[in-house]
């Protein structure tokens, strides 16, 4: 349980490269995550070209992370390969926290981009990476050397917990 703690949104970066090997850790970790009906449904796309993040970065106001980032890992959900649609975002927001926790293990930094269920960003990210219909752009995850260590701030919030009953 320790990594959950060690665990935060990284925003920015150093300019140094992800070895290969650990971003198919990343998606190793993710593809690991549960799923409804255990139907898998998702795909993804690993952005390494500067042009590319910059790109992505400018497709929303909160995307400016992924300019700096080593890669960018594009999450999409597969219409066609899951098995229950309306689960398609629990299934993906698994597999993005997979990717994040295997991303702190690693030592690496991450943070999750919310492109879905906002129509105007997922249609640049899906016409800009020319994903098919059946693909729904789910999220994109900024991941590279974090710029600076710093503290994790614990939520445990005693107030929010309730018992048989609200």
């Amino acid at each position: 349980m320790s990594l959950i703690f060690k665990r935060k949104s990284v925003r920015k970066f150093k300019d140094e490269k992800v070895p290969d090997e650990l971003i198919e850790n990343l998606l190793k970790a993710g593809m690991q995550a549960p799923s409804s009906c255990n139907s898998q449904p998702w795909e993804f796309i690993v952005v390494s070209k500067k042009e590319d993040k910059e790109a992505i970065s400018k497709m929303h106001r909160f995307a400016k992370p992924a300019a700096g980032a080593s890669h960018l890992i594009v999450t999409l959900g597969n219409l066609n390969q899951a098995k229950v649609i309306r689960m398609i975002e629990q299934d993906l927001g698994a597999c993005n926290e997979n990717i994040l926790l295997q991303a702190t293990h690693e030592g690496l930094g991450a943070v999750w981009l919310g492109f879905h269920p906002i129509e105007d960003r997922t249609l640049k990210l899906k016409e800009y990476l020319q994903i098919p219909d059946y693909c729904i752009p789910f999220s994109v995850i900024c991941v590279g050397w974090p710029e600076r260590q710093g503290e994790v701030n614990l939520r445990y919030d005693k107030s929010k917990v309730h018992f048989d009953r609200f």
